[in-house]
């Protein structure tokens, strides 16, 4: 028996993956949360024949509770995107306070659950979330995801045109570092099976990479961003986390997580000097159970990517640790 919950699942990103977990034959509940619309989505999903039972909840009548408790993974994609006048702080400050309020429910209703977080900026609110379950004491680093998939995927379909190769899904491509921009470094050249990119198209592979998600939002005319996209990988992230409670071994995906409290992390630790960081991490019963060090393995022109990536992930991290520090104060 799998509960799974979804904490924003009437938005852009919350319906798509609520239709894929409700389609998984690994998740026999699948519970709903959000402030508008959810029993709407939860009762069209309902009618879906597969054996997953879902229930929407809305925050009256201790909702956010009723949705946790329980819970065996929860996957938070909550958050509004940004609106026209709306700056980038603006957007920082509603979205970190959304999922600090959220990350509160869960360590008060399921604190061993598996938390992986979608919502953006995941170079921030990861740390957001490490730092309300520390001061609720319920902090396990092995249990705390920041959600990168996207990028991985993005680098598997992008690798794949170039070299005329039909099904990405053969490639594997380590994208390290963050979730945003410069920060996501992809290691084109740790590649599996290896590939040869010609050397004029290797810059523009790299940017496409790191800003696919304006690629899409220019692609919508500015009304949308990368919902679809998202919800697979946030999808086949929390899938690969499920199977690992069942048993399944050897499964490895790149996330962004605590350094310090994972297996193999503090060596990644001392090559970045960062607490977070996005590593190939190795999955286990308990959660992460070895994080992988591709660093040094990286190519003179990809060491250069990580020291641009450090620059803007150290301000990123502290920015969420920040914000939680001064709620605290108000």
């Amino acid at each position: 028996m799998v509960k799974a919950v979804v904490l924003g699942a009437a938005g852009g990103i919350g319906q798509p993956l609520s239709l894929l977990l409700k389609n998984s034959p690994l998740v026999s509940e699948l519970s709903l949360y959000d402030v508008v619309n959810t029993p709407g989505v939860a009762a069209d999903l309902s009618h879906i024949a597969t054996p997953a039972k879902v229930t929407g909840y809305l925050p009256a009548d201790d909702g956010l509770k009723k949705a946790l408790t329980d819970a065996d993974i929860v996957v938070i994609p909550a958050g509004i995107p940004r609106k026209p006048g709306m700056t980038r702080d603006d957007l920082f400050k509603i979205n970190a306070g959304i999922v600090k309020g959220l990350i509160q429910g869960i360590a008060e209703n399921c604190p061993r659950a598996f938390i992986l977080i979608i919502s953006n900026p995941v170079n921030s609110t990861v740390p957001i979330a490490a730092e309300v379950l520390r001061k609720n004491k319920c902090f396990d680093p092995t249990r705390l995801f920041g959600v990168t998939s996207l990028d991985v995927v993005r680098a598997q379909t992008f690798v794949s045109e170039i070299v005329g190769e039909s099904d990405p899904r053969k490639f594997t491509v380590p994208v390290v570092g963050g979730h945003s921009g410069e920060t996501i470094v992809p290691l084109l050249s740790q590649t599996q099976p290896p590939v040869t990119i010609p050397s004029d198209k290797i810059r523009g592979l790299i940017k496409r990479i790191q800003f696919g998600g304006d690629e899409v939002v220019e692609a919508k005319g500015g009304a949308g961003s990368a919902t679809l996209s998202m919800a697979f990988a946030g999808f086949r992230f929390a899938e690969s986390v499920i199977k690992i409670t069942k048993g399944e071994k050897g499964i490895v995906e790149p996330t962004f997580i605590y350094l310090a409290g994972v297996e193999g992390g503090e060596d990644v630790r001392k090559v970045t000097g960062l607490d977070f960081f996005a590593v190939p991490v190795e999955l286990g019963p308990n959660g992460a159970a070895k994080a992988r060090n591709p660093l040094e393995k990286a190519t003179a022109e990809e060491k250069e990517l990580i020291n641009v990536c450090k620059t803007g992930l150290s301000q990123n991290i502290a920015k969420g640790v920040e914000f939680v520090a001064a709620s605290a104060k108000l």
